[in-house]
C-alpha cells in the first residue's frame, strides 16, 4: 500500500464502486462494439454485393461479348455464303454463256457447212445440167442440120442453131425475169415450144432419112436438154421465191385443216361451257329467289317493289340488301334475335374467360348491387336509425370459411392467369 492510498484511506476519501456508471460504460462499449460490428458487416456486405455485382456485370458482359462474337461469326458466315453463292452463280452464268456461245457457234458452223454443201450441190447440179444440155444439143444438131441442108440454100443451116440456141436464150431470159421478180411463165413456154419444134423436126427427118432409133433418140435429145436445164432453173426459182414443194403444201394444208378443226371444236366446247355456266347461274338465281321469298316474305315483297321502282326486272343484290335493311333494320345475315343471341353469348364467353359462373350475370346496371341484400331507396347514416331499404355495414351475412377460401383460391388463380 502506497502512501497516497494510506492517506486517502485515513482521510476517508477513497472512491466507492458505482454500478450505474459501470453499466453505462459497459452499454456504451457494447453499443460501440455493435456499431463497429454493424459497420463491419455492412462493409463486408457492400463489398460482397459489389463483388457479386461485378461478377454479374462480368457475366452479362461476357454474354454480350459472346452474343456479339456469335453474331459476328454468323454475319461472316452469311457473308461468305453470299460471296460463295455469288461466285457460284457467276461461274454458272459464265458456263451457261460459254455453252450458249458454243452452241450458237456450232449451230452457225453447222448452218454454214450445210449452206456450203447446198451451194456445192447446187453448183454441181447446174454444171451437170449445162453439160447434159450441151451433150443433147450435140446429139440433136446433126439430124436437124441434115434436115435443113440444101446446096442451093446453105443459109438454112442456121435454123438448127436458132432452134437449140433459142431455147437456151429464152431459158436465160426466164432466169433474169425471176431474179427481177417479173413474170417468167411465158419465157418457159416459148423455150418448151422451141424444144418440141426441134424434136418434131428430128423425129420427122430421122424416120425419113434414117432409122426409128435415130429419129426417137435425136427427138428425145432436143427435149431432154432444155427440159433438164429448166428443171434446174425451176428449182432455183422456187427457192428464190420461197415457194413450197408439193409435199410441203400438202403438209401445210393438212396442218391448217387440223388447226381449223381444233378451233371449231374448242369454240364449241367454250360455247357449251358458257351455256352450262349461264344455265347454272340462272338455276342458282331462281333457287335463291325461291328461298328468299319463302324465308323472308315481307322483305321479298318490299324488294320486288324496290326493283320495280328502280327500273329493274329482277331483284339484284344491292336491291335485296337495301330491302333487308329497310324491313329488318340490319344487313342480310343479321336480325334482332341473332343480335340478341350474339350479345348474350359474348357475355357468356367473357364470364367464362373470367372463371365466373354464368348464373352470376347481373341484369342490373349497378355493378355494386348485391343480390342477397334489399335494394336501397336512400342514403342512411351508419349511426342513425335503420331505414328499410338502406344498406349499412354489418347488414350482409358473413360468408362461411369454405366460401372465403374458395374466393381466395379463385382470386389467386385469376392473378396467375
Amino acid at each position: 500500500m502506497t502512501a497516497v492510498s494510506v492517506e486517502k484511506k485515513i482521510n476517508g476519501t477513497e472512491p466507492r464502486f458505482d454500478p450505474r456508471a459501470l453499466a453505462e460504460a459497459e452499454a456504451t462499449r457494447i453499443k460501440a462494439a455493435a456499431e463497429a460490428e454493424a459497420i463491419r458487416i455492412e462493409a463486408e456486405g457492400k463489398a460482397e454485393a459489389e463483388k457479386i455485382k461485378a461478377a454479374e456485370e462480368a457475366r452479362k458482359q461476357k454474354i454480350v461479348n459472346d452474343k456479339a462474337e456469335a453474331r459476328a461469326r454468323e454475319e461472316q458466315a452469311a457473308r461468305d455464303a453470299r460471296i460463295a453463292k455469288h461466285n457460284r452463280e457467276r461461274k454458272e452464268q459464265e458456263q451457261a454463256a460459254r455453252e450458249a456461245e458454243e452452241k450458237v457457234a456450232a449451230q452457225e458452223q453447222a448452218e454454214a457447212e450445210k449452206a456450203a454443201e447446198i451451194a456445192a450441190a447446187e453448183e454441181q447440179w447446174r454444171n451437170y445440167a449445162l453439160r447434159f444440155y450441151a451433150v443433147c444439143s450435140i446429139v440433136a444438131l446433126p439430124v436437124q442440120i441434115a434436115a435443113f441442108y440444101n446446096p442451093n440454100a446453105l443459109w438454112l443451116l442456121a435454123a438448127p442453131l436458132m432452134l437449140e440456141g433459142g431455147a437456151w436464150v429464152v431459158l436465160k431470159g426466164a432466169r433474169a425475169a425471176a431474179i427481177s421478180h417479173r413474170p417468167h411463165w411465158h419465157y418457159r413456154l416459148i423455150a418448151w415450144l422451141l424444144a418440141f419444134i426441134a424434136a418434131g423436126i428430128n423425129l420427122w427427118h430421122g424416120l425419113n432419112a434414117f432409122d426409128p432409133a435415130t429419129a426417137i433418140g435425136t427427138a428425145f435429145a432436143s427435149i431432154a436438154g432444155p427440159g433438164v436445164y429448166d428443171l434446174y432453173e425451176h428449182g432455183q426459182l422456187r427457192k428464190r421465191e420461197g415457194r413450197l414443194s408439193l409435199r410441203q403444201r400438202r403438209a401445210k394444208r393438212k396442218a391448217e385443216r387440223a388447226a381449223a378443226a381444233w378451233k371449231a371444236t374448242e369454240e364449241k366446247r367454250r360455247a357449251a361451257v358458257q351455256a352450262a355456266a349461264e344455265q347454272a347461274e340462272a338455276d342458282r338465281l331462281k333457287k335463291l329467289a325461291e328461298n328468299r321469298s319463302n324465308d323472308f316474305p315481307e322483305v321479298w315483297k318490299h324488294a320486288l317493289k324496290l326493283a320495280a321502282a328502280l327500273g329493274e326486272t329482277t331483284v339484284t343484290e344491292p336491291i335485296w340488301i337495301r330491302a333487308h335493311v329497310d324491313i329488318e333494320g340490319c344487313e342480310p345475315g343479321d336480325s334482332v334475335d341473332i343480335i340478341r343471341t350474339r350479345n348474350a353469348n359474348a357475355k357468356r364467353v367473357e364470364l367464362a374467360r373470367e372463371s365466373r359462373s354464368v348464373n352470376t350475370l347481373s341484369k342490373t346496371v349497378n355493378a355494386q348491387r348485391v343480390p342477397h341484400l334489399p335494394p336501397t331507396s336512400g342514403r342512411g347514416s351508419k349511426t342513425g336509425p335503420k331505414v328499410r331499404g338502406v344498406r349499412r355495414s354489418g347488414d350482409a351475412p358473413k360468408y362461411s370459411d369454405i366460401a372465403r377460401k374458395q374466393a381466395q383460391l379463385e382470386r389467386t388463380i385469376g392473378k396467375k392467369d
